[in-house]
């Protein structure tokens, strides 16, 4: 409640500018509209969108190509397609934005991909990471990963480390089945085998009966994709409970692991073995630098999600800056391919053919650091691309 009074407060300061005729810099500013849940069961995605994106313009100030910078901020609290598309259409009629931006759950984006094409707003996506996304609008570029490369990432180096039996397990919904046959597929390839497989609803926690078929199964390990939060705590809890670790199961996943998604799973995150474009542990020169202005934003250390903000505000900075403000929907697409940016997580590329990004994806496992525990890199897949 108290993110979105700030966000109020910040809305309103505009509204009664314009009223009094002070400046918002209505013809040189160049206007962001942010659609993502701030409020309900995903908030903890949208706040880390716009948090990042405020510790882009900490580091790198608020204005840029001589013109303000402005982020407009839509909380779809519902977490519906229906919504995301209605508050994305808002951000083009009446805020006249330059960029849309946000979209953590893929469905949102595919909602928003024909209104970017018919409006051709240049649109990035944060997060949402469905294989093919950024096909669907000549106007979507993604930041993020897409579901393919983090999970044949992890099935190269499962095959690569000894695992030759896989039971996968995922939420039943697209990015959960586009990891599942990603990841099967580039098990298969080098000659693993998946011996069973279970899809779980989206809405449900109850995962007992999925895990004791696992512990039943015969498998060397487990590729699991839920949802970040809630969803990966409840199966680390009836993983452990069910005495999988102890029996040899290893287990493999593809998931955020922010400390705010770490500290709820306690002793249990041990066990994980994960893939993902970002990890807060990362050393290099602007992860530090994006740490430090986070953690002043927001309390805490930024994630995989969260990342999403960040870069997404380099490449409206950067395509500004090539195009010294003048921000021609076409001229903007045409800045954005081939793009590369210097990102917390290492370099970026924007492919020129699919807009998607192109970036290393990292293998780590959780220890303890003290009292802590931190994801440590044990593997880099290097300039994965999506579908490769």
């Amino acid at each position: 409640m108290n993110y979105l009074l700030k966000i109020f407060k910040t809305s309103l300061y505009i509204i009664v500018a314009a009223s009094f005729g002070m400046p918002v810099f209505a013809q040189e500013t160049i206007k962001i509209g942010l659609v993502a849940p701030m409020s309900g069961a995903f908030a903890l995605y949208g706040q880390g969108f716009h948090q990042s994106m405020q510790a882009y313009m900490a580091n790198y100030g608020d204005t840029v190509a001589g013109k303000k910078v402005e982020i407009i901020v839509r909380d779809n609290t519902t977490n519906t397609p229906e919504t995301a598309r209605r508050l994305a259409q808002e951000l083009i009629t009446r805020e006249r934005v330059d960029f849309l931006a946000g979209f953590a759950l893929s469905p949102d984006a595919l909602s928003v991909a024909n209104l970017s094409a018919q409006a051709k707003k240049p649109t990035i996506v944060m997060l949402a990471a469905a294989s093919g996304l950024t096909a669907k609008s000549p106007y979507l570029v993604r930041v993020s990963y897409s579901n393919i490369q983090t999970s044949a990432s992890m099935a190269k180096w499962a095959y690569k480390n000894g695992v030759r039996k896989v039971y996968t397990m995922v939420s039943d919904y697209a990015p959960g089945i586009d990891c599942e046959v990603a990841f099967q597929e580039a098990f298969e390839s080098l000659g693993g085998k998946i011996i069973g497989n279970s899809r779980m609803p989206l809405a449900s926690l109850e995962y007992a009966p999925y895990v004791q078929r696992l512990k039943e199964s015969g498998a060397d390990a487990v590729y699991l994709f839920v949802p970040s939060g809630d969803p990966m705590v409840s199966f680390m809890k009836n993983y452990v409970e069910r005495g999988l670790p102890q029996a040899g199961m290893k287990l493999l996943t593809t998931t955020d692991l922010a400390e705010e998604y770490i500290k709820p799973m306690g002793d249990a995150a041990a066990y994980i073995t994960n893939t993902i474009q970002y990890y807060d542990t990362l050393n290099n020169e602007e992860n530090a630098k994006f740490k430090t202005a986070y953690l002043k934003i927001a309390g805490k250390n930024p994630g995989a999600i969260a990342l999403g903000g960040y870069d997404g505000m380099a490449v409206i900075y950067e395509v500004s800056r090539k195009l010294n403000g003048k921000l021609d929907p076409e001229k903007i697409m045409a800045a954005m391919k081939g793009l590369k940016i210097k990102s917390p997580r290492g370099n970026l590329m924007i492919d020129p053919d699919t807009r998607d990004a192109v970036a290393n994806m990292y293998v780590a496992k959780i220890e303890k650091k003290g009292s802590q525990y931190v994801p440590v890199v044990i593997d880099t897949f290097v300039d994965v691309k999506e579908g490769k």
